[in-house]
């Protein structure tokens, strides 16, 4: 019954100089335009700008961009009013705001990276862990890019607890080292040779574990 959103209604008293800010600054595609508004595709939904006499209700817009700061100098430079500055906030994003010729905000964000959060996050670790092999695996992890770190932290560490079980053992170095080997796609694990070698670790002591299926 339902589709989705198909359009978003933005009221503009210029509808000239508002679709020059989403089309000429920020990089939007005009779709279509009639009688009193210009569509604008965001690559979501549609964004209708409606020509009125005066806003009578503000519109918060929040949008998703690859660099806060540089997004937030663009608008100034085009005339936006800064609202706060590029800021990060307790739920690890980055944010800023402006107000455009109407008043309306538009909220700048993008997630932060986890090299960019402050702290390490914790293990998803279930089992006993000695305090050497949880820091170990930490440094190890660091080497992983940020975007693919988390999947790496759980994959790992219940590749690294099942090896315990196992071994019928908590969760040492060693078997840090054997579960971060194994828990990486065979085609990958050159890849690992350099963050081992970074930690005191030779690689060629684990050949088994690199040609491990």
């Amino acid at each position: 019954m339902f589709f989705g959103i198909s359009h978003l209604i933005l009221p503009v008293t210029d509808l000239e100089q508002s679709a020059g800010l989403w089309r000429d600054v920020m990089g939007f595609g005009e779709a279509q335009r009639g009688a009193g508004f210009v569509d604008i595709d965001t690559g979501s939904a549609t964004l209708r700008l409606a020509q009125v006499q005066s806003v009578e209700a503000w519109v918060s817009l929040r949008l998703q961009v690859a660099d806060v700061e540089q997004a937030y100098a663009r608008l100034l430079a085009a005339g936006a009013i800064s609202r706060y500055a590029p800021m990060q906030t307790p739920a690890l994003e980055a944010m800023a705001c402006v107000s455009d010729a109407d008043g309306h905000a538009i909220v700048l964000w993008r997630a932060l990276t986890e090299d960019e959060w402050g702290f390490v996050p914790e293990l998803p670790k279930q089992g006993q862990w000695l305090p050497e092999a949880e820091e170990l695996l930490k440094r190890l992890l660091a080497h992983v890019p940020a975007l693919f770190r988390m999947l790496a932290r759980r994959k790992t560490t219940r590749v690294i607890e099942q090896l315990a079980e196992e071994a019928k053992s908590p969760v040492t170095r060693e078997l840090v080292i054997k579960g971060y080997i194994t828990a990486s796609a065979k085609i990958t694990r050159f890849r690992l040779v350099e963050p081992l070698r970074a930690e005191g670790i030779d690689p060629d002591q684990y050949r088994a574990e690199f040609e491990y299926e």
